[in-house]
Formats: structure tokens, C-alpha cells, sequence
């Protein structure tokens, strides 16, 4: 049987994930033993037991999140489901190739290291922040970030998420005066995210140089279904594009909202979201309330799937 995979992306993470899928699966236990060494870290201590604040950094919460979301996926595989079509949100973009097959466990976690890695340095030396604007027309804020961008001044949307919350990413005095601005023209809310960089936007430049070199090393497999990606929504099960994607996907937005409109058009309203939280659960809601999404993220969960 075939089913529609999504997978979420850093902000999903939460402590304690995973603990109970290494407490049931050897699967679990044999991925989470590998990954510690690939780590060169108890990988698995910080994503059981935190705390909090270590588990939200980037170095942490992007491998943790993508070991969780490889072990689901691959439990559920077992039960004879397979995916007809994956995405993934921004750093769930590389759980979904991994369900596609395009790359093996290790190499995967190995590319999602040296992403955190990367965006975690480029943050460093390249301060920014981001924001989200809840309740004001994606319009409006593309023309607010235009208007307050100039110079070294940038801000850009960086998560298209809901047709009422846009995630916009850039210079600090960038974001802190779109966030004002959008709050004049009528956003209910703004609020500025704990992050350790201006992800997704032309800050992340180093980091998607260096991606570049080490996604262009790897030999990538011919995909066992197609996936739509983040820079475009469109799909695809080309090799090629699907690298260049993934590169570009670094400082170039998340468009969610069309990644589920286009779903939507290849008459497709059903997904499983596999990872902590359901986090796109909330978001398919939000975009198209016909959308039905299943959260998978223990060990009850998987048990109970229906083929």
C-alpha cells in the first residue's frame, strides 16, 4: 500500500522524543547506537533527556529530529506501507529524501551534521533573526520586506507556513522594523523566534556554499517516488534538480503553503506526518481545512496503523 509522506523540520523538537521507540524497537536502539558515534555525542541522551536548551540547538535538533523521523519512517515501512509522493519542511526535506531512497541512513545523518554545522557558523559570524507574523495577507509582508530591505539592511519571508503566518528572516534592525511595520498595517501578532541564525534567507549564503560542495560530493540514488521540494513545490525525481533544490533550499524560502496546494491539485488530501508534535498537522489545517493528516510519532501509533 501507498501513502503520502510529510515530514516536519527544526521547531518540532521536543524532550523525551524518541525514547520510547528506542525502548520498543531494536531498529531504534541500532539507529540511535550509530548515530551517537557519527555524532561523535550521546545524540540519544540529549534528544531522551535535554535539557531543553541543549536540545534546541541547531547542532542538536536537526540530527535528532532527522534520526526520529528516519526510525518512523522506517517502522512504518515495515508494515508495508510505502510513499507515492514525500515532502518535507526545510530540514524534513532530507528525512523525505530519505524515504524516497535517494541516500542511506548515515549519509543523510552525515549531510544534516554538516548542514547544522554550517548554518550554526554562518549564524555566528553573520548575525540576523527571524520572526513570525501571524494574521496579515502574505502580500503585504513581501511588500514590507522589500520596503525596509536596503544595503546590509535585508529581511525576506523565509517560511511561506499558513495563509496567516509567514515567517520572514534577516538582519536584526531588518526584522525588529518589518515586525513593526507589520504590526502597523494590521498583523495580530509578531513574534521574534529563538533561533541561532537568519535561516532561509541571502544571510545563509556561506552556509549553502559549503552545502554545495558536500551535497555535490555524494552520489544520489534514483528516487522510489517523487518529491516536492521546498524551493519550487513543484515535484520532481530528477537527480539534478532535486541536488540543486536542496541546495538552494538554504537561503531561499519554504513554500509550504504552495507545497500543499500543489498536493491538493494532484487531487492528493491525505498524508501520514511523520516526526514529534504535529506541527504540519496544524498547518495543513490552516490551508486547506479538507486536508486529513496523521501524526505517527510513538510506538502506539505505528502499532495501530491500518494497512
Amino acid at each position: 500500500m501507498k501513502k503520502n509522506f510529510i515530514f516536519p523540520g527544526q521547531g518540532s523538537q521536543k524532550v523525551g522524543m524518541g525514547l520510547d521507540l528506542f525502548n520498543n524497537y531494536k531498529l531504534a536502539k541500532d539507529y540511535f547506537n550509530i548515530a551517537n558515534e557519527i555524532m561523535n555525542k550521546n545524540i540519544s541522551s540529549i534528544c531522551f533527556n535535554g535539557p531543553d536548551e541543549e536540545l534546541k540547538l541547531t547542532e542538536n535538533t536537526q540530527p535528532g529530529i532527522f534520526i526520529i523521523e528516519c526510525i518512523l519512517f522506517d517502522l512504518i515501512n515495515q508494515k508495508g506501507i510505502e510513499p507515492a509522493y514525500v515532502a518535507g519542511h526545510s530540514l524534513g526535506e532530507y528525512s523525505a529524501l530519505y524515504a524516497a531512497d535517494i541516500f542511506n541512513f548515515e549519509t543523510g545523518l552525515n549531510l544534516v551534521k554538516d548542514r547544522s554545522l554550517a548554518m550554526k557558523k554562518t549564524g555566528e559570524n553573520n548575525l540576523g533573526s527571524m520572526a513570525a507574523i501571524i494574521g496579515l495577507n502574505t502580500e503585504k509582508i513581501i511588500e514590507v520586506c522589500d520596503s525596509v530591505s536596503s544595503g546590509d539592511k535585508q529581511v525576506v519571508p523565509a517560511n511561506f507556513n499558513s495563509p496567516a503566518q509567514t515567517v520572514i528572516s534577516g538582519s536584526k534592525i531588518a526584522v525588529s522594523e518589518a515586525m513593526k511595520q507589520c504590526k502597523k498595517i494590521g498583523a495580530k501578532k509578531t513574534i521574534e523566534l529563538n533561533v541561532s541564525g537568519a535561516f532561509h534567507s541571502p544571510l545563509m549564503t556561506k552556509a549553502k556554499n559549503e552545502m554545495k560542495e558536500k551535497i555535490n560530493a555524494i552520489k544520489f540514488k534514483n528516487p522510489k517516488c517523487p518529491i516536492i521540494m521546498n524551493v519550487n513545490a513543484s515535484e520532481t525525481i530528477d537527480i539534478s534538480k532535486i541536488k540543486i533544490n536542496l541546495i538552494d533550499q538554504l537561503d531561499h524560502p519554504v513554500r509550504w503553503v504552495e507545497t500543499i496546494n500543489r498536493f491538493n491539485k494532484l487531487g492528493i488530501k491525505n498524508f501520514i506526518e511523520v516526526g514529534p508534535n504535529k506541527v504540519l498537522k496544524g498547518l495543513n489545517n490552516r490551508i486547506n481545512s479538507e486536508i486529513n493528516t496523521i501524526n505517527i510519532e510513538n510506538s502506539n501509533q505505528i502499532e495501530e496503523i491500518k494497512i
